[in-house]
C-alpha cells in the first residue's frame, strides 16, 4: 500500500469514527449491554467482578462474531442470490415481514409492561428472579457456583434475542462493509465498536467497586428507568425496523404511485 492509499484509508476511518462512536453508544444502552449488567450489579454484597466480566466479554465476542459474519457474508450472499433477493416474491415477503414487525411493536408498550410487573410482584416472582441472579453470579453456594456457564448462557440468550433489532449495529456494519477500509482494519474497527458497546457497563462496575456508596443511587435510578422503558424502546425499534422494511418493499414493488392514488 503506497502513501496515497494510506492517506485515503486514514481519511475514510476518520470520517467513520464519529458516526460509529455515536452508534456504539446508542447500542450500549440496550437490554443485553446495560439493563442486565445493571441488574447483576444491583445484587446484594460486593460485586463479583470476574463474573460480570465473563458476561460482558461473551456479549462483546458474540456481537463481533455476528458482525464479521454479516459484513463478509453479505457480499457472498448478494453475489449468489442477489437476483432472487431482488425479485417481486422476495419483496412481497419483506412487505409482509415489515407489516408484522410494525404490528408486533404495539405489544411493547409501557402500560402493558407495568401491568405485567405489578402482576409478577403480586405473585412473588421478584423473589425468584433474585434467587436466579444469585445462582448466575455463583453467590448461592450451589453446585454450579464455581461455573461461569450460567452467565455465558444468559449473555448469549440476551444478544441472540436482540441482535436482529439493533438497527445502530446493523447500520455500523453496513457503513464498514461499503467503506474503502481494508478487511483487517474493518474487523479492528468493529472490535473497537463492540468494546464501546460494553464500556458504560464496565465503568459502572469500576464505580461500584471503587465508590459503591456514591454509585449505588445512580444504579438504582438507572435500573428503574431501564426497567420502565426497556420494553417500550424495544417496541420503537421493532416499529422503525418494520416501517423501513415496508417502505423499501413498497418502493421496489412500485406500489408507491398506487398508494398515493388511493
Amino acid at each position: 500500500m503506497n502513501h496515497m492509499d494510506l492517506a485515503t484509508a486514514d481519511l475514510g476511518l476518520a470520517a467513520l469514527f464519529g458516526p460509529l462512536a455515536l452508534l456504539a453508544l446508542v447500542d450500549s444502552t440496550s437490554f443485553g449491554t446495560l439493563l442486565i449488567p445493571v441488574w447483576l450489579l444491583m445484587a446484594p454484597g460486593r460485586p463479583r467482578a470476574g463474573r460480570l466480566l465473563v458476561y460482558l466479554g461473551t456479549v462483546a465476542v458474540f456481537y463481533l462474531a455476528v458482525g464479521i459474519a454479516v459484513m463478509f457474508g453479505a457480499g457472498f450472499v448478494l453475489d449468489r442470490f442477489g437476483d432472487a433477493l431482488e425479485s417481486p416474491t422476495a419483496y412481497a415477503v419483506q412487505l409482509v415481514l415489515g407489516v408484522a414487525l410494525f404490528v408486533l411493536s404495539f405489544r411493547f408498550d409501557r402500560k402493558r409492561s407495568e401491568a405485567r410487573r405489578a402482576r409478577q410482584e403480586a405473585e412473588g416472582k421478584q423473589g425468584r428472579l433474585s434467587r436466579w441472579r444469585e445462582r448466575a453470579l455463583g453467590a448461592d453456594g450451589g453446585p454450579a457456583s464455581g461455573s461461569a456457564l450460567p452467565l455465558m448462557g444468559l449473555a448469549l440468550g440476551a444478544v441472540s434475542l436482540e441482535v436482529a433489532t439493533m438497527l445502530p449495529y446493523l447500520a455500523a456494519i453496513g457503513m464498514l462493509a461499503t467503506s474503502s477500509l481494508a478487511p483487517a482494519t474493518s474487523v479492528a474497527v468493529l472490535a473497537g465498536y463492540c468494546v464501546v458497546m460494553v464500556l458504560p457497563a464496565l465503568l459502572l462496575l469500576a464505580g461500584r467497586l471503587a465508590v459503591a456508596r456514591a454509585v449505588d443511587p445512580l444504579l438504582r435510578r438507572l435500573d428503574a428507568w431501564l426497567t420502565r422503558n426497556a420494553e417500550e424502546m424495544t417496541g420503537w425499534v421493532l416499529g422503525i425496523l418494520g416501517a423501513l422494511l415496508v417502505l423499501d418493499a413498497v418502493g421496489n414493488l412500485g406500489l408507491g404511485d398506487a398508494i398515493i392514488r388511493l
